[in-house]
This record gives structure tokens, sequence and C-alpha cells, in this order.
């Protein structure tokens, strides 16, 4: 991948007039490395009785996978077992009562809250500590190119952190690379945070990988098709870049599952990142357009939707 977006970086930068060896000279491009995903395991102590118990479950269901231990986190960057989210220290406004006719404030202190559902839900203050705390020296970031765009490098960290944090997670036997996640956000956003498909629609899709309000609800509801490692966000926390790549590369992760059912065998990364985009069902253009970018083609890339 790394070798792709250099070739097309260069295109790029050819076209606007810069000599290719101005560029070899300013930006060094190191090959990007694999990713190491971390196995967590984690120690379970059952009585025998309840060892044949499980194990007569699963020969019923053998897809059914046992719930992580509930002290357990999800991932090492988180703060909370498994089944509760982190709730920050805030003020809180208590009703009039007897004692404060006037009502009164309070101070919730940091704590792990339960999720209702007892599953894993990811909240945007914990997506911005996690974010901040881990992702400023990961070494797995993707290819430094701007790939011609102001913002083009600016996310990198970002998408470094949570393509590591999904790949932990989910586990797949491929670990999804994070060129493709900046490969996509590229023609789907060209790196602008800000950016709604259609500004007259609210629930337009908006952000760095342009997740509709539909896809934000669909990421929040545990007892919908996601099933586990939701993320419950507002609206407006979709332009905060953090929410939005987690967002993004989790409903890229769903997406290759839900292509893969659909064509009977595992998805390439490749063929899911033209599903993300619904490259299917809309026009050809559209369709060159993220295979322009990720194959290094001498054509140029067209930015936004056809």
């Amino acid at each position: 991948m790394s070798d792709l977006l250099v070739k097309e970086a260069k295109n790029i930068i050819e076209k606007t007039g810069k000599s290719s060896k101005h560029f070899d000279k300013i930006c060094e491009i190191e090959p990007c490395r694999k990713i190491e995903l971390k196995i967590f395991s984690v120690e379970e102590t059952w009585s025998v009785t309840k060892k044949k118990t499980i194990q007569r479950k699963r020969a019923r269901n053998p897809e059914k996978k046992a719930k992580p231990k509930t002290d357990t986190p999800v991932h090492p960057w988180r703060a909370c077992p498994y089944g509760e989210h982190q709730v920050i220290t805030h003020s809180r406004h208590n009703p009039p009562s007897k004692a404060h006719p006037e009502g009164s404030i309070s101070t919730v202190h940091w704590h792990c809250a339960r999720n209702p559902s007892g599953k894993d839900q990811l909240y945007p203050d914990e997506i911005r500590r996690v974010a901040s705390q881990y992702f400023q020296g990961l070494k797995n970031k993707p290819c430094s190119l701007t790939l011609g765009f102001s913002n083009g490098a600016r996310y990198d960290a970002q998408i470094a952190g949570w393509t590591q944090y999904w790949n932990d997670v989910l586990k797949p036997s491929d670990p999804l690379d994070p060129n493709f996640v900046k490969a996509l956000i590229a023609t789907e956003s060209g790196f602008d945070p800000d950016v709604l498909a259609d500004k007259k629609n609210q629930n337009s899709a908006r952000g760095l990988m342009q997740i509709t309000n539909s896809t934000r609800e669909i990421l929040g509801d545990d007892g919908g098709e996601i099933k586990d490692h939701c993320i419950a966000t507002t609206r407006s926390d979709l332009n905060d870049p953090d929410v939005n790549i987690c967002a993004g590369v989790r409903w890229l992760f769903h997406k290759r599952g839900l292509l893969s059912s659909k064509i009977g065998r595992q998805a390439t990364w490749l063929e899911t990142v033209h599903h993300y985009k619904g490259t299917s069902k809309t026009t050809k253009n559209r369709e060159n357009e993220i295979i322009t970018l990720l194959s290094g083609s001498e054509r140029s890339v067209k930015i936004g939707k056809a």
C-alpha cells in the first residue's frame, strides 16, 4: 500500500508542476510496518460443572463465544471493565428540594458506569482520552504523504490509533492497513472534518469518513445489527476527527462482515472499501475514483461524490 500511495502522490505532484526529485529529497517514506496484533488472553476460572455446561452449549452453537470477564477492559487503552464506560468529572444541576428550593449544583466525580445492555460501548469522552493519551507515539502510522491536500498528514496519528485499536479488539485474520483508511478519507472528505455531503440535510454524511446519521444510529444500537463494541455519539460528535475516525473504522469492519456474508467468502479490504463507499450502487466514475487512489493509476483523482 505504501508504494501505491507514494506513486499516486508523485503523480499529483507532477500534475501541479513540482518535480519528483524535489519530492524525493524532502520526503522520505519508509515501508509501512505490519501491524503487530496483540492477543490479550483472559484467565478464566470455572468449576468443572460450568466448563461442561459451556462445552455443551458451544457444541450446539459453535459460533457463540464466551463473554469477556466483566472485570477486564476490552483493550489496555480502555479505563473501565467490559460492559462499563467512563464518566468524566462534571457538574450536575439538581432539581429544587426542601433544602434547596432554587435547586443546587453538585460535582459528579470520574467513575465507571454500567452500560444498560452489559455490552461494550464507547462514548466520545473516552474516545478523546484514548486518542490523546496513546496515539502520538504509535509506530504503525500510514505513510506521511499529504496526497495533495493541506491536511493530508494531519490525522495520521488518529488513523493509526483507531486502526490498531479495532484490529486488536476485533482480531481479523488479515489486519486492516491504515493506508486503506487514509486513502478512504482522502476520497470521502479530502481530509476536511467539517464537510457535510448535503448542506440542506443535517442527517447526510459528515466528517472525515462521511458517516450518515443512520449509520451513527446503527453504531450506537447494541441491540441491533452491530451486537457488540458499539459507539454512542451525537450527530455533532461526528465533526470531531477522533470520534469520526473511530466510528468510521468500526463501520468499515462491519461493512466487511456484511459483504462477506453476501458474497459467501471473506471479502478483501479493497472490496470492503468499495462497499463502504457504495460503489456497487453509484456511478462508474466514483468507483474509478477509489481505484485510482489505491492502485496508483496515472489518472487524476477526483475528490467527493460523483
